[in-house]
């Protein structure tokens, strides 16, 4: 049950940046981008404690340290991007590089999870198709909710989205 909790807990950051990109597809969502979205997401919840598991507390530490940081560059170019093209009626592009950011920027905290499980003698197998499955479920979820909203707001879902993301990097400096 607490690696479930644990899975949840981890899986928020994506399932939240996942409903801020659905809203950008307002009526046209196709199930092969929500897969996408879904899969970069669950990855990264996967690859990150794995990293943390075997590479122990030398890179957790560092880049837990910078974690912070990290995650506010990286929500603060992207919601100020998401508002400047709020306005464009054209349909929604998925980049391959932006998604790969936005997975590593909210799985980092999962990099450090890892480590603790290599002290506390976890299965890391498991552990990690648990929290990899918790994190792609929510986020498929997300996506549909998100262009559910957008659908229903139009343009303000975006701006919306936009706002979201850049308070969450706000977030990540005032509560590391």
């Amino acid at each position: 049950m607490s690696l479930f909790l644990i899975a949840l807990a981890l899986a928020m950051d994506a399932l939240a940046v996942s409903i801020v990109y659905g809203s950008q597809y307002k009526h046209h969502l196709h199930f092969n981008n929500a897969f996408k979205i879904a899969l970069f997401f669950g990855l990264s919840q996967i690859l990150m404690p794995l990293i943390g598991y075997y590479l122990g507390s030398y890179i957790s530490s560092y880049v837990q340290r910078y974690e912070p940081y990290i995650v506010f560059v990286v929500f603060e170019f992207l919601g100020y991007d998401m508002i400047k093209h709020a306005k464009d009626s054209k349909k929604t592009t998925l980049k391959t590089g932006t998604l790969l950011l936005l997975a590593l920027a909210t799985s980092i905290d999962a990099l450090a999870v890892g480590f603790t499980f290599s002290l506390k003698q976890i299965n890391i197998l498991y552990a990690i198709i648990v929290i990899g499955g918790v994190t792609f479920l929510a986020s498929l979820l997300g996506v549909y909710v998100g262009e559910k909203l957008g659908s229903r707001f139009e343009e303000k879902a975006e701006y919306l989205g936009g706002v979201i993301l850049i308070l969450l990097g706000i977030e990540a400096i005032f509560n590391p």
